[in-house]
């Protein structure tokens, strides 16, 4: 187990990390996953050490091992319970002046035991509709096992709501998300779900064009191009939402952007 941090504060809303980082129990071996260094941008830039720190769809931990690693509290949850014992698991180390981390199975879409307004940030990283299978149909309402767009944004809508609802006012709420192809046409799932947490009563205070590197798919898709004519889908989105605080008065940020949220 390294504890070599290689690591740099991003300054732009471009991000490329070709090597994502292995320190401590961070494994690219979990398909899907995102580089630490994306977890620990967001948490230096948008917590302070002390504060509670909440991944819904956990995954194989990469949220919550940077947590611990700097010194916040820890909430993960996740509907497979392969995830969270992978989580558990990866999360068995000692640090200097760790903080609890609680990782638990649970469902997005209803955040029981989790108060009102007590989450500092939220950090979170869904799966892109059926891409990637966790549970391979095994469990019922795992959002991975959705095909269609519709069914997907429907149900991922209710976790918005729920994270509306337990993060404090002027926190924020982090979500990696990506697009896809049905039918050799683009699918532009990353503003389908920006429209719901806008709708959710979420400010979007930065959208990061996050390069992608390494994909195990890569070299299958790179070979189909020129027979179906299309291009590859080398990014993903990062957004960055603000719960604003309750009386404050949004209409110079949604006209701005010619909508009206409020």
């Amino acid at each position: 187990m390294s504890d070599s941090i290689d690591f740099q504060i991003e300054t732009t809303t471009v991000w490329s990390i070709p090597e994502r980082g292995i320190w401590y129990t961070h494994n690219p071996k979990f398909r899907g996953n995102f580089a630490p260094q994306i977890a620990r941008n967001v948490i230096l830039r948008y917590s302070k050490e002390g504060d509670t720190v909440f991944d819904p769809m956990v995954g194989g931990g990469t949220t919550l091992i940077e947590t611990k690693l700097l010194k916040r509290r820890g909430i993960g949850r996740d509907i497979n319970p392969e995830a969270v014992q992978l989580t558990i698991n990866n999360l068995q180390f000692s640090y200097p002046a760790a903080l609890p981390q609680t990782v638990e199975v649970g469902d997005v879409r209803n955040l029981i035991g989790i108060e009102d307004c007590s989450i500092d940030l939220i950090l979170t990283h869904p799966p892109y509709l059926n891409i990637i299978k966790y549970s391979n149909g095994k469990i019922a309402n795992d959002l991975s096992n959705i095909g269609s767009v519709d069914k997907f944004c429907q149900e991922l809508s209710l976790g918005i709501q729920e994270f509306f609802r337990v993060l404090k006012e002027n926190a924020y709420c982090a979500i990696l998300i990506g697009d896809t192809r049905k039918a050799q046409h683009y699918i532009p799932l990353s503003y389908y779900v920006l429209e719901l947490f806008l709708e959710s009563g979420f400010a979007l205070k930065e959208e990061v064009i996050k390069i992608q590197h390494n994909c195990k798919s890569t070299p299958y898709w790179k070979n189909k191009i020129g027979k179906y004519n299309f291009l590859m889908i080398m990014h993903e989105h990062l957004f960055i939402f603000r719960k604003p605080a309750k009386n404050e008065n949004l209409k110079r940020i949604c006209y701005s952007m010619g909508r009206n949220h409020v």
